[in-house]
């Protein structure tokens, strides 16, 4: 969208050589997108802002939606995100802060709903992120969060994303409330994506994500914990899953 968002070299962001190789390995999650899915899509409207969209690995799922808003402060991602799905009409890729005041201009859009997956948490003012979102939306729109969970689980791999925080429901529940958002929806998913970060975080002290270990658990572990969590919420997980209204 000319006139949104301002150009950054990729060096000026911290962490990007490492979160662009990191969602590079994620494109193998096929399963663990299409959970995402079908968790999120039922909430969003035809206008959708995805903040955080990343090199597009979740966009694709989005692309039978009226309008699509794909928001990064990464070039580099966006230039992947463009080489990958091309010049659809109904995409647009957007170099905008989801923090600083330019995102306001999104609006002009018209947005319905916005969808934020495993990005809020990269945010140091993750305040200014959750405002920008109700701002540009109606009375009654829609904001779908995923972020991490249980800040005990903050390890090495948490550091090198760059994640400032994990969450508990307490601060979530009072971030989203200062926003002027409403939960509709709140609660924990990937129970066994729970014990997988522990054990990357406590015991096996790992610095990154392998794609051994992404493919695995995507093919044998997604389907069954998936349909699991369908007849039953998750007591506790890796993520919190947050639907919001705008007031």
């Amino acid at each position: 969208m000319p006139g949104v968002g301002q150009a950054t070299k990729n060096d000026d962001l911290p962490h990007s050589d490492y979160l662009l190789a990191d969602q590079r390995k994620m494109t193998l999650a096929k399963n663990y997108f299409a959970w995402q899915a079908r968790l999120v899509l039922p909430y969003l409207g035809q206008r959708v802002v995805e903040v955080g969209s990343g090199i597009g690995n979740f966009t694709g799922l989005l692309l039978g939606r009226e309008l699509v808003v794909a928001v990064d402060l990464d070039p580099a991602a966006l230039g992947e995100l463009r080489s990958r799905y091309g010049e659809r009409e109904n995409l647009r890729a957007v170099l905008c802060d989801a923090t600083g005041p330019r995102f306001a201009e999104v609006a002009r859009l018209a947005p319905d709903s916005c969808v934020c997956l495993n990005v809020l948490e990269h945010m140091a003012d993750d305040g200014a992120a959750l405002r920008n979102m109700a701002e540009i939306l109606p009375p009654g729109g829609m904001v779908v969060l995923l972020v991490p969970a249980f800040p005990a689980l903050y390890g090495p791999i948490d550091r090198n994303l760059g994640h400032f925080r994990r969450y508990t429901r307490r601060a979530l529940v009072a971030a989203v409330g200062r926003a002027g958002l409403a939960p509709r929806r709140l609660g924990y998913v990937n129970l066994a994506g729970w014990f997988g970060w522990w054990w990357n975080a406590r015991v096996a002290g790992r610095e990154e994500q392998s794609e051994a270990q992404i493919a695995a658990f995507d093919r044998w572990i997604v389907p069954v914990v998936s349909r699991l969590e369908a007849l039953a919420p998750a007591p506790f997980g890796q993520s919190l899953l947050a639907v919001l209204e705008k007031k």
